[in-house]
């Protein structure tokens, strides 16, 4: 497994990947998260996840992310910002791959702390990121639940 940029070469790949239908209201698909890259490029890194040479999901990182600047403005955070695992990709352990490179990145520049956020809902992915080590914060973001792990 590995991660690559997306590029003009692989993006079409990119914006081909789909989560199971049941998971839609889950995650935005790709092409938004290409949208917000290209909108917040200080703050996103989007990276295409390879099993060999096949595309089996991808994920977005915000990385030094102002949190809530009217609130506190020295609150910055990085973490996960959208994983995106192909339907016929899942359970053979992508998403873990993908949140242990995004972890490794934020200790990589410095962090000492990695954030997501997962609709509380049942079928939703909670059990996924509790399973990390990631525990929910008491926050809520956009109405999802506010999950951290210490790096």
């Amino acid at each position: 497994m590995r991660l690559e940029p997306v590029t003009p070469k692989n993006y079409e790949a990119a914006l081909a990947l789909s989560v199971r239908p049941d998971q839609e209201d889950l995650v935005e698909p790709v092409v938004k998260s290409l949208a917000e890259a290209y909108v917040y490029p200080e703050y996103a890194w989007p990276r295409l996840i390879y099993d060999d040479d096949r595309p089996v999901g991808f994920l977005m990182a915000f990385l030094d992310i102002p949190w809530n600047p009217d609130r506190d403005p020295d609150d910055r955070r990085s973490g996960l910002w959208r994983l995106n695992i192909a339907a016929d990709a899942q359970g053979n352990g992508y998403g873990r791959f993908a949140v242990e490179a995004v972890c490794r990145e934020i200790r990589a520049r410095g962090g000492t702390r990695a954030y997501v956020t997962w609709e509380p809902r049942a079928g939703g992915p909670e059990p996924f990121y509790l399973r990390l080590g990631f525990r929910p914060t008491g926050e809520r973001s956009g109405g999802q639940t506010v999950g951290v792990l210490d790096l």
